[in-house]
């Protein structure tokens, strides 16, 4: 299926440049520049509908778009590249030439294995107040210094207008021009490697927006058999869809490649609909790991999927398609309602510390039983998927972005609690995500913004969010999308970290990052190695993480009241490495001895929502 030379436009040396476009819809193809001139040439037909031209005298920067002409219609339409690499005057504008080259100092990066990965989680647009990649990259020695291993950004595909998440991308190629195109994002991504980070992109494969898609005035990159809650389904398995899926191929390489990315976030792939006998998710994978090899460098796809089914990670050989990893809901949702109390709409399913127990030793907590949201039975079993295939959180940009309000954990529960739930998910046995700001407490929301040109799409915009509430109990009104001021105020407040509580919870989430890396039984991502047990009465869950010959305790206290807790704990001198409730983290002051001495069942004086560590001296003083 794949082919080369690439879709798109393609600079060749001195002046030259080929164009490819597949528009099966044409019966002719001419290639229109815009600037610095304006002429036309024709292109050449071939194969199922592909179209090629090699022009001469074609500078970086040329502006240009495929004129179409179509057997049944005496007028031509002019449309930008599908295989756009830069749309400079957004969605509807000419198709901007990028020049391949690029100075990278990467040279010697292959990337990290993903047991290490910690990943930070960012929106562009808000991350900082100009909202740029050049932005992003002033600040990524404080995320080195916090201990993130990992920056992923939301998609940076080019989307309407100059504020979005990015998931109404309507130019897969093409580099958003408001964050600073593709030599901005290059520039990020080469300094990230610089410092030992690692970048994963979000990508969405499942719709395309509304503004600005003109994909179907090419060809049938859509079909009407399948629909999704976006709209119109991509064709991955109807009649013509080898082309479709060779475009979306070409993407995930084209990043890969052409910006060094090293791991791609797949947008809800439940909605990717396709019931072909080779998957488009399992080829995707099988082409991504195979450019691995060929570069050496560590190449991670991981999913995001609301079925909670194993086939996604699971290896081909026992009939799965082998993608590396996968976000789990089930243990941000126990984690919720287990801080929160909250039960309406999909948290209606999960009863708090319980289910959180079933996260920690498993992965999902939906393995076949019946949920009430859903009215039906969910899910499969994850209990032999490594703890390394599974990211977990207890915030990111769905989670809060898609509250009415875009609240955050800050707004919601105590100082204690934000602490208790940074210690969940940081030394749990997975891939932790934290979203920005999470880690000091940021109190401006994130909102769901957008900025379209088409009044009825706004509307439409506006009623589809009251829509997507429905099934919660929030009381107020969504703020307005297209306002201006939805996206300002949801822009992080980073001088915060720098004071107070603030600095403190970002120094709390340092402190465990390090223990993390530091502690071997922290540092090795196995289940394997784990006992949980949970006490519901008492509130409590105490997990045993073991590595070779030394062993960490993970001490959850969930209960609102103070007073003495019995656990049962191994023989031997236990030293405790981190408590919650200690003054230094601004808690009430803890009960706790910094050595326990343990021969069976202790009690212990425990704050309520608070957490300690404790490592196991298995060797003499």
């Amino acid at each position: 299926m794949m082919r080369n030379p690439r879709l798109g436009a393609t600079p060749l040396g001195n002046r030259r440049c080929r164009f490819e476009v597949w528009a099966p819809r044409a019966e002719r193809v001419e290639v229109r520049l815009k600037a610095p001139e304006d002429r036309r040439s024709a292109m050449d037909r071939h194969g199922a509908g592909y179209f090629t031209a090699v022009l001469d005298d074609i500078p970086p920067g040329t502006r240009y778009v495929y004129r179409l002409h179509y057997a049944d219609s005496g007028n031509a339409r002019e449309r930008p590249d599908p295989a756009s690499r830069h749309q400079p005057g957004g969605v509807h504008a000419p198709s901007g030439i990028v020049p391949t080259d690029f100075d990278w100092d990467d040279a010697g990066w292959c990337g990290q294995p993903l047991s290490r990965y910690v990943v930070y989680e960012l929106h562009v647009g808000t991350f900082t107040p100009e909202g740029t990649f050049d932005g992003v990259v002033r600040h990524l020695d404080d995320l080195s210094d916090l201990g993130v291993t990992a920056v992923e950004l939301m998609p940076v595909a080019q989307f309407p207008g100059s504020r979005n998440w990015g998931y109404d991308g309507v130019y897969p190629f093409a580099v958003q021009n408001s964050y600073g195109g593709p030599e901005g994002f290059k520039r990020l991504v080469n300094a990230c490697h610089c410092k030992g980070l690692a970048v994963v992109l979000d990508v969405v494969y499942n719709h395309l927006g509304p503004e600005g898609n003109y994909l179907r005035d090419f060809g049938p990159y859509f079909t009407d058999f399948y629909r999704t809650p976006w709209g119109e389904a991509i064709n991955f398995d109807g009649p013509h869809s080898d082309p479709v899926r060779r475009y979306f191929i070409e993407n995930t390489l084209q990043w890969i490649d052409e910006f060094h990315i090293d791991a791609l976030r797949l947008d809800a792939v439940h909605a990717i609909m396709d019931f072909s006998a080779r998957p488009f998710l399992e080829e995707l994978g099988r082409i991504v790991h195979r450019k691995a090899e060929e570069l050496n460098r560590r190449i991670y796809l991981i999913a995001e999927s609301a079925l909670n089914d194993t086939r996604i990670i699971r290896p081909r050989e026992l009939g799965g398609f082998n993608l590396d990893a996968q976000w789990n809901d089930d243990f941000h949702h126990s984690l919720h309602t287990a801080l929160t109390e909250e039960r309406s709409g999909y948290y209606r399913d999960y009863n708090g510390l319980e289910d959180l127990a079933q996260a920690w030793q498993s992965g999902y907590v939906y393995t076949g039983q019946y949920s009430a949201y859903r009215q039906r039975t969910h899910g499969n079993s994850s209990r032999n998927v490594p703890a390394r295939q599974l990211v977990v959180f207890a915030q990111n940009h769905d989670q809060v972005g898609n509250r009415i309000q875009g609240d955050r954990l800050t707004g919601m529960v105590s100082f204690e609690k934000q602490k208790l739930a940074a210690g969940l998910v940081l030394l749990s046995p997975f891939i932790p995500l934290i979203f920005m700001g999470e880690e000091y407490g940021e109190t401006a929301p994130f909102q769901y913004f957008v900025s379209h040109g088409d009044p009825e799409l706004v509307e439409a915009v506006r009623k589809g969010r009251r829509r997507e509430f429905a099934a919660f109990d929030w009381q107020a009104d969504p703020p307005d999308p297209q306002d201006e001021q939805t996206f300002l105020q949801s822009k992080l407040n980073r001088s915060l970290r720098r004071d107070g509580h603030h600095r403190t919870l970002y120094d709390f989430h340092r402190e465990l990052l390090g223990l993390r890396a530091r502690i071997p039984a922290l540092a090795n991502l196995s289940k394997k190695n784990m006992t949980v047990s949970c006490d519901p009465q008492q509130g409590l869950l105490w997990v045993r993480r073991r590595f070779e010959d030394q062993e960490t305790g993970l001490l959850f206290n969930l209960n609102d009241d103070a007073g003495k807790i019995r656990m049962t704990l191994p023989a031997g001198r236990w030293r405790k490495r981190i408590d919650s409730a200690e003054s230094r983290w601004r808690g009430p002051g803890s009960g706790v001895p910094d050595i326990l001495q343990a021969n069976g069942t202790l009690e212990l004086d425990m704050a309520p929502y608070s957490m300690a560590v404790f490592s196991r001296d298995r060797a003499p003083d």
